[in-house]
């Protein structure tokens, strides 16, 4: 039996893309110029950069917000992008709330 048995399957960045979009989608990001918006305030944008996927991720919703830079090559990267934006759309929704 081979040792590979388990490995995981290779990482494709235009499926990741594709499966990151629709994660955002039901997030009830919306789409627009390339990025992801909040209550028209962008806050995600991802590209394919190679064999990877290029993200930002805004450090708080704004017009031009700071922009954090992560890379996620393999799957496990990408689900930590995503359980990241998902805590900073609770904090942020928290902080909206209260004002």
């Amino acid at each position: 039996m081979s040792e590979d048995f388990f490995a995981p399957p290779p990482f494709n960045p235009e499926s990741a893309l594709a499966t990151l979009k629709r994660n955002l989608r039901d997030l009830r990001l919306a789409e627009r110029a390339g990025a992801f918006e909040l209550q028209g305030q962008p806050v995600v944008r991802a590209r394919i950069d190679g064999a990877s996927l290029h993200l930002e991720i805004a450090r708080r919703p704004a017009r031009s917000p700071d922009w954090e830079t992560q890379v996620a090559s393999d799957h496990a990267q990408l689900r930590k992008f995503t359980d990241e934006l998902k805590r900073r759309l609770a904090r942020w929704s928290e902080r909206g709330s209260d004002d």
